[in-house]
């Protein structure tokens, strides 16, 4: 047992995070000890200090507020931009691709994908990303948090995505269904394996003697027959 090493997740009781790394729990924990006594009784949020708290109460009784969602916005910049949310414009458009945005920040970061600037860089990888969503999203990899938890079994997830898709397993979802047999999946990698079924296209070829194949543990299991690893 020596050489191996189990891994063990570290729970938090008062959110539900669950982390890889001892250091990285112990530094989440230290999130909730910090002293909040200032709470909002509209959300439930607390604050450390008077005015961040009186700053936060604009969002629910800001002077502009949306007769749609009753959202509240201590600005009328900041009230402008909410509206996009609920009429769909979209002034932001991309001269390269005319890809339309809502937001300014979001056009900007659609800029990078023409530019291929990469601002993000992780530290402990030097892997870059255009956007900051993605930057502290991808440093869950290192510190091995696990925000999203799943009520029903307890199995936390990195990332939002995946904890979708994994929900799909209580629920029986089957959104992506295939127009021409009537098949359903869970997944869309899944559905997008299933129609070389229909299509005939075989995506995966052996390099030693050209054959190919349609799923890839098929192919991996032809690659055993050349390398040594066995046939069946």
């Amino acid at each position: 047992m020596d050489s191996l090493t189990l891994q063990r997740n570290y729970h938090c009781e008062q959110c539900g995070s669950t982390f890889s790394q001892l250091n990285a729990y112990e530094l989440h924990v230290h999130t909730h000890t910090i002293e909040t006594p200032y709470c909002c009784d509209k959300c439930g949020r607390h604050f450390s200090n008077r005015s961040s708290y009186r700053k936060h109460l604009f969002n629910h009784t800001g002077p502009y507020q949306c007769d749609q969602c009753e959202k509240s916005f201590s600005y009328l910049c900041h009230y402008k931009r909410h509206l996009r949310v609920h009429t769909g414009e979209k002034p932001y458009q991309c001269d390269q691709c005319e890809k339309r945005f809502s937001l300014l920040s979001s056009y900007k970061d659609h800029q990078r994908v023409h530019t291929g600037e990469k601002p993000y860089q992780c530290d402990q990888c030097e892997k870059g990303f255009s956007r900051l969503s993605n930057y502290k999203t991808h440093q869950r990899v290192h510190t091995g948090e696990k925000p999203h938890r799943c009520e029903q079994c307890g199995k936390s997830f990195r990332f939002l995505s995946d904890y979708k898709r994994h929900l799909r397993i209580h629920t029986g979802e089957k959104p992506y269904r295939c127009e021409q047999c009537g098949k359903s999946f869970s997944s869309a990698s899944h559905y997008k394996r299933h129609l070389f079924v229909h299509s005939g296209e075989k995506p995966y070829q052996c390099d030693h003697c050209g054959k190919q194949f349609t799923e890839s543990n098929d192919y991996n299991r032809h690659l055993r027959t050349h390398t040594g690893g066995g046939g069946m």
